[in-house]
């Protein structure tokens, strides 16, 4: 059975395992005050072409979300997000549990814009409901769309002038980064965003995310609330190291590269064979539409989620690549599937 479920079931690239152990033994200070998280956080200075702003490392991107999002907003304040997105659908609840609404926008696109933001400050217009403050978005977005430069600027602009935060969930920042059309650079989130984070878990790492906190009022006294919601690690060095690994060559622009690559083969497999797509995704999701007849013989040998009826006969699967997926296993599946395909208009 080869796993297409998500992009976090290997464990971690060999260079990281290999920094963790040769440093296994070195003693350090704790709580992210090692010398490779301080090193690791310079470094990321460097590739952001930035040092006034502040970074924090997490373990993963629900801790991140939800301590970033809570300490940002005040009791009253709430976030604006898409249907689809992640703090919305699939994080329990948690940022609803640290007292904070989340306000639902229905897209079609995974993708916010300035209208959904106006719609949403219309709608919530006086001290008798929650106060829109907060825009999360995910880039790509939980469906595999990515923004381009101008709408995040126009989001941006939408939110400065409006008074809003605007955040961005980068759990798989690198595959949006890499994927086809992208026009973002890294550097440009800075300029355009109050906050966003650079996901390591589901690109290479074992564990790890990089918030990065750009706008000045959001930074004080941070540090106290990640100890408070759990986040503080006291061997912070494990986040550290993997983030220096990932960031002192290209490693970690090559592995999103291979997880989009291994997608597009995929793609173009099973689009040459006649079958469309729920959304058109560049990045390391896709969401093929197929018969329910060809997911049930599909599921005996692969894994993935079945993530939306269409009809009586036909569902989306999501299927999601990672930095580890390994050729002959799209291939494999590529060729199981036009097999398939065959077998099934013969019947």
């Amino acid at each position: 059975m080869y796993s297409f479920k998500n992009d976090y079931s290997e464990g971690a690239h060999p260079n990281i395992l290999k920094a963790l152990m040769e440093s296994n033994m070195k003693q350090m200070e704790g709580y992210g005050e090692d010398k490779y998280s301080l090193d690791a956080i310079t470094l990321l200075k460097d590739k952001l072409k930035c040092n006034d702003v502040d970074i924090h490392l997490f373990c993963g991107g629900t801790q991140t979300n939800l301590t970033a999002i809570s300490a940002f907003l005040r009791p009253y304040e709430a976030v604006i997000s898409a249907n689809t997105g992640h703090v919305l659908v699939h994080e329990t609840g948690a940022i609803e549990a640290t007292g904070h609404k989340v306000i639902s926008i229905k897209v079609d696109d995974g993708k916010l814009n300035p209208i959904h933001i106006k719609m949403a400050l219309e709608e919530h217009n006086d001290e008798h409901m929650v106060k829109p403050k907060l825009v999360y978005i995910s880039n790509p977005t939980e469906i595999g769309t990515v923004y381009k430069k101008q709408e995040l600027e126009d989001l941006s602009e939408c939110c400065r002038e409006s008074n809003l935060i605007l955040y961005v969930d980068g759990a798989r920042l690198g595959s949006a980064l890499c994927s086809k059309g992208n026009d973002i650079k890294l550097s440009d989130l800075v300029k355009l965003t109050d906050a966003f984070y650079i996901g390591g878990t589901k690109n290479g790492a074992l564990m790890g995310e990089a918030l990065v906190i750009c706008k000045d009022s959001l930074k004080e006294d941070f540090r106290f609330n990640i100890k408070q919601k759990g986040g503080l690690l006291a061997k912070g060095r494990l986040i550290g190291i993997q983030f220096l690994e990932l960031f002192k060559d290209n490693l970690y622009f090559d592995l999103a590269e291979h997880a989009n690559i291994m997608a597009e083969l995929l793609k173009n497999g099973i689009s040459n064979c006649g079958y469309g797509f729920l959304i058109n995704s560049p990045t390391n999701q896709i969401f093929p539409i197929l018969p329910n007849k060809i997911i049930d013989k599909l599921s005996g040998k692969y894994s993935f989620y079945i993530w939306q009826k269409i009809d009586d006969d036909n569902s989306a699967i999501r299927l999601v690549t990672s930095w580890a997926t390994k050729e002959e296993a799209v291939k494999s599946f590529i060729d199981d599937f036009t097999i398939l395909i065959s077998e099934f208009f013969v019947v």
